[in-house]
């Protein structure tokens, strides 16, 4: 008894070495971090001087601010379009590449790639599709059709479709394997027991494959508001220096953020602007897991 006492001890000593590392990594990297951010958000820092004690005056002045405004309404869009179409588009070549023998490992890593491509690349590749004729393929292909050219990153209208374009096809692929992988966790007795009731396709989707992916909508819905509402890399390099425009048509919160930090230097400011960011996730993810476990 004394020795088997002793090796539980052994491993339970063990388990929480092991178990310590992501602690103290979470601690440091993720928990600290935020802290401070709020700690920073009541103060008049400029990144070099000391810090000033101001209270909430950062996030009076934010309020009061109309491009704050702009951009969170920019950064909503990116949200209420992104995550729908991506959703949709994913399901759709999920549910139909499944049903595909030949050719799937091939089919399943070309929708894969893009996931892996860097932001910076993809977004200048994207970028140079947008540009007028005769350089931009997109435009050129309008024009052999006889459609007038569109003006994509230049027009206040267009530029942030243009933008989101690209961010939606980034992480298609993540979302394509995670649903197939939903997919084929539906027991296929399931799908027998359909077959034997003269169920039809539409009945089968909606009556099995739907609701036995319900976890899985669940998790790419938060996945994908989280990207979206955290989008940056793809405007910061489409749009002209980084700006997000036209006239902030594109600006996110993410790269509102950046420019008062480490264009304007304004640090209390911009930690302000994080800890708006961190409530809005942090309420849209909340709202999300109580709505879809609710309709479960």
């Amino acid at each position: 008894m004394m020795i088997k006492g002793k090796i539980e001890q052994t491993r339970a000593k063990w388990a929480w070495i092991f178990i310590a590392v992501p602690i103290v990594y979470f601690i440091l990297v993720r928990f600290y971090p935020t802290l401070d951010a709020f700690s920073i958000s009541l103060t008049d820092w400029n990144i070099v001087g000391e810090k000033k004690y101001i209270g909430f005056n950062n996030f009076i002045a934010l309020f009061n601010d109309p491009v704050l405004w702009v951009v969170l309404g920019n950064t909503f869009e990116y949200l209420l379009l992104g995550v729908p179409i991506s959703l949709l588009l994913a399901f759709v070549i999920a549910y139909y590449l499944d049903q595909i023998r030949f050719g799937h490992g091939f089919l399943r890593a070309c929708y894969f790639i893009p996931f892996l491509t860097t932001a910076v690349a993809m977004a200048w590749v994207w970028r140079w599709f947008y540009q007028p004729v005769p350089v931009g393929i997109i435009n050129l292909a309008l024009g052999q059709m006889g459609i007038l050219q569109l003006d994509f990153l230049r027009s206040t209208k267009q530029a942030l479709p243009a933008v989101l374009a690209p961010a939606i096809w980034a992480g298609l692929g993540f979302q394509i394997i995670i649903f197939m992988a939903g997919i084929r966790a539906i027991p296929e007795s399931h799908y027998e027991a359909a077959k034997i009731d003269g169920a039809s396709a539409w009945q089968v989707l909606w009556e099995i494959t739907i609701p036995g992916i319900k976890n899985t909508i669940i998790f790419l819905v938060i996945m994908s508001s989280i990207g979206f509402l955290r989008i940056f890399d793809q405007v910061y390099n489409m749009t002209q220096e980084g700006e997000g425009g036209p006239l902030n048509a594109t600006r996110p919160l993410v790269l509102h953020i950046y420019k008062t930090a480490f264009d304007r230097f304004e640090m209390g400011m911009a930690a302000a602007q994080t800890v708006v960011l961190f409530i809005i996730l942090l309420i849209i993810t909340v709202i999300q897991l109580r709505v879809l476990k609710n309709d479960r």
